[in-house]
């Protein structure tokens, strides 16, 4: 699929608003793989449909999960805003003909992190937390990190997100836990 294709394909599926971040997402993925090395048409690619399931009704997601284990049914006992992740992989791989290991994984993990994120999926989870349509406190301290420091920026989205869901009582997925250990251990 090429990246114009993937915007139509978001377009049909998302509200405006959904749409504009995934642009800002894709813009955002790009820049940061021509910074740090990485396939800048993958990048694009996978930011463009990282969001591709965001409002699919949950029994939707939770059936594709359940349909497709290796994608990781034990999202489904965390919050549903994390479930439209791996629905996303799954779409992109079974309804937009996406085979990239590597895209999959970025659109996998863009919510949650895991340890060992390969550097296309550190720039997905990233780009979805700074790009220009995002205004939340923080976000500012992580796009000025992502200038000099991808692993740093990275360390910081996992770190106030975790500390924000904390502060709300919310259950934290543990593949967040671990992405957060193994990025501490290598700062130190």
């Amino acid at each position: 699929m090429e990246l114009m294709e993937a915007e139509q394909a978001i377009k049909a599926l998302l509200p405006s608003k959904r749409y504009r971040h995934s642009l800002g997402v894709s813009q955002t993925a790009g820049k940061l793989a021509a910074k740090y090395g990485a396939d800048r048409d993958k990048a694009e690619l996978a930011g463009m449909l990282h969001d591709i399931a965001k409002y699919f009704p949950d029994d939707a997601l939770t059936a594709m999960l359940q349909r497709r284990p290796d994608y990781g049914t034990d999202f489904l006992s965390y919050s549903d805003k994390l479930w439209h992740a791996p629905a996303g992989a799954i779409y992109a791989e079974e309804k937009c003909g996406i085979d990239d290991t590597e895209i999959l994984q970025a659109i996998l993990y863009h919510t949650t992190g895991r340890a060992g994120m390969s550097l296309l999926e550190k720039i997905i989870f990233l780009a979805d937390y700074i790009e220009p349509g995002r205004d939340f406190p923080g976000v500012d301290e992580v796009r000025e990190a992502a200038k000099h420091d991808l692993d740093e920026a990275v360390f910081l989205e996992l770190q106030k997100t975790t500390i924000y869901l904390m502060e709300k009582r919310q259950r934290v997925y543990p593949k967040t836990f671990e992405a957060y250990n193994d990025l501490a251990g290598r700062n130190n």
